[in-house]
């Protein structure tokens, strides 16, 4: 038997493994780790290339899962045929899909296969984001999001003369020269620049929700919803030396990540707060979501996410945008995020926030960085910069 040969059963026999679970569970990615640790005989480059493989699944899971029990042949040429040819892939895929016409568009590859490509997102997805569902846009929520760091250092050169060292290639954004996309999947968190805190994993997208605000040096903010703080951080460097943030989050273990960070970073204007009841310049709320904007990382959500779960989201995150309003100083803004392209969780909430709380007006952003602006908010799609996506709106507290 071939190596590829034996590679595709193997695959068959981890994804048979996973299928009971991967409409239910929302902790898949951490049954997919347990699984390929198990494998003992699996080295770093076999875990690489099946962990590839299952999330191709994910992604294409109707156009795979219908395939699995009457033809499992037809079902792995699927996943080889869309599989990010990576230096792990490349061969598995070039096997496995060999005689296959070369398509570069998801819409000749659909009608090849005689399927829909609208099929690959949930049906309610329809009505909650219109845009996801077209070409472009679709092929971005389609493909692995890249690796983005977020520069937490004015030594830029030390670096890139580490990463310059391990071989490993960027390019910063040309919309936010800060943030740099690694042109494959490293591991810097074993770099020194990681360990001193001069770079940060965080997404553009990420990144682009207070890039766009406009937040001043000196200024004191709340981060409500601080979780492992990676907005914290941001945010500590937009304020400066001479402004403040505090943190807050109801999961406390979450706060804990927070610590480890700006220890790290060497960061002293961050504070995490036991109850919020000062007044801020700002407060951020960067709500708990549905995460339809992380289905490029996290193609399992597609398939667990229901519209009635968006419902509840968004009744949440009214909820938290009342609390937290009281924090805010008049004259000062309240920004609200999420992570979900979902108009329910974000046009919705804040629209229905502003007509309950008459106090505050949505007020322009800083900058848009070519995303959309609606009358609510700005939602930065995938496909513009090939980033996860977001949605943000900033509002102010009237004098």
């Amino acid at each position: 038997m071939s190596v590829v040969e034996n590679q595709r059963l193997t695959f068959l026999r981890l994804v048979e493994t996973l299928r009971p679970h991967w409409r239910r569970d929302t902790a898949l990615p951490t049954r997919i780790q347990a699984l390929l640790t198990r494998e003992r005989k699996f080295g770093a480059r076999d875990r690489r290339l099946y962990r590839e493989l299952i999330y191709t699944t994910l992604r294409y899971l109707p156009w795979v899962e219908r395939w699995l029990d009457s033809d499992p042949d037809r079902a792995a040429m699927v996943v080889g045929w869309f599989a990010s040819p990576t230096r792990d892939t490349a061969k598995w895929v070039e096997w496995i899909a060999s005689g296959l016409p070369q398509m570069s568009s998801l819409a000749d590859r659909a009608a090849f296969l005689g399927e829909s490509p609208a099929a690959l997102l949930p049906a309610w997805m329809r009505d909650e984001c219109p845009p996801a569902l077209e070409p472009e846009e679709l092929e971005f929520q389609l493909t692995r999001a890249p690796l983005w760091l977020r520069l937490q250092t004015e030594n830029e050169t030390a670096v890139a003369d580490e990463f310059i060292g391990s071989e490993w290639f960027w390019r910063a954004s040309a919309v936010l020269p800060t943030a740099w996309r690694m042109a494959e999947e490293v591991d810097v968190t074993k770099t020194a620049a990681y360990a001193t805190g001069a770079i940060e994993v965080q997404d553009l997208g990420s990144q682009l929700v207070l890039a766009s605000v406009g937040i001043g040096a000196g200024e004191r903010w709340l981060d409500a919803c601080a979780g492992a703080g990676g907005k914290t951080l941001q945010l500590s460097r937009l304020v400066g030396s001479a402004g403040h943030v505090d943190a807050y989050d109801v999961r406390t273990e979450a706060l804990d990540e927070l610590r480890k960070r700006a220890a790290r970073a060497d960061v002293a204007n961050i504070a995490i707060t036991p109850s919020p009841r000062d007044e801020y310049d700002g407060v951020l709320v960067d709500a708990p979501c549905s995460g339809s904007g992380t289905w490029r990382r996290s193609p399992h959500l597609k398939w667990i996410t229901t519209q009635e779960s968006v419902e509840e989201k968004a009744a949440l995150q009214r909820s938290l945008l009342h609390q937290f309003a009281r924090n805010v100083r008049s004259g000062g803004r309240l920004v609200y995020a999420t992570c979900s392209l979902a108009r329910s969780e974000n046009e919705g909430v804040v629209s229905k926030f502003l007509a309950e709380a008459p106090a505050f007006e949505r007020i322009a952003f800083a900058n848009t960085f070519g995303c959309t602006e609606s009358e609510f908010g700005l939602t930065i799609l995938p496909s513009v910069h090939d980033t996860d996506g977001f949605f943000v709106s900033v509002m102010r507290k009237r004098q």
